[in-house]
């Protein structure tokens, strides 16, 4: 469920890695930060995977207007490198993994490109955010990302992952709804219950 690759003739850096999501049409591809010398390479692969929308974690190396033209969007989600997400970061990416998960389905999945510089760090975590959202444990997702993006997290990154806890859903109950999650978060309700399966982004 896990391929990476980089073409023979291919002059991207970087190998390509296309992360397909158990029991979900909703798929990932990590790359490299593509240039503007780069980027007709990279909408190629874009166009071959459907790819909808390029998340940016690092600093603006090509305009976003080349992959609007080709109805791509491009989302700047940057922060420190080798730091983990900060929580607006957070919000951002899972309302669009949230969203393009819905529009996925077997017939027509749906891939969100990541990147930051090398594709190493930040751009595996949000990737790794997204698995742990839609059903996997933390350290699985962590090993399911490194099986074929070698070289993938720095300890602190993992730390946090490990420590991650689910916001748009949990996994005990499908009837839990994003609702009652905030209410958790917030503590709405009975106040002396405590509930262990109380939902906070990091």
């Amino acid at each position: 469920m896990v391929s990476s690759y980089l073409r023979s003739d291919s002059p991207l850096g970087r190998m390509l890695s296309l992360i397909e999501t158990p029991g979900s049409a909703l798929r990932f591809l990590i790359l490299d930060c593509p240039t503007e010398s780069t980027l007709s390479y990279y909408v190629d692969e874009f166009k071959r995977y459907n790819v909808t929308h390029v998340a940016r974690c690092c600093q603006q190396t090509y305009n976003a207007a080349r992959l609007a033209e080709e109805g791509i969007q491009v989302l700047d989600m940057p922060f420190k490198d080798g730091g983990v997400p900060p929580a607006t970061i957070v919000r951002d990416w899972l309302q669009l993994v949230d969203t393009q998960e819905r529009k996925a389905s077997e017939e027509n999945p749906v891939t969100i490109a990541v990147h930051c510089v090398a594709g190493l760090g930040r751009a595996p975590v949000l990737v790794a955010i997204a698995l742990i959202e839609l059903g996997m444990e933390p350290l699985d997702a962590v090993e399911f990302v490194r099986r074929k993006r070698r070289g993938a997290f720095n300890k602190p990154q993992i730390a946090y992952l490990d420590q991650y806890k689910r916001s748009l859903r949990q996994k005990s109950s499908s009837s839990v709804s994003f609702k009652s999650s905030l209410g958790k978060m917030f503590r709405f309700g009975n106040k002396k219950q405590q509930e262990p399966e109380v939902v906070t982004i990091h």
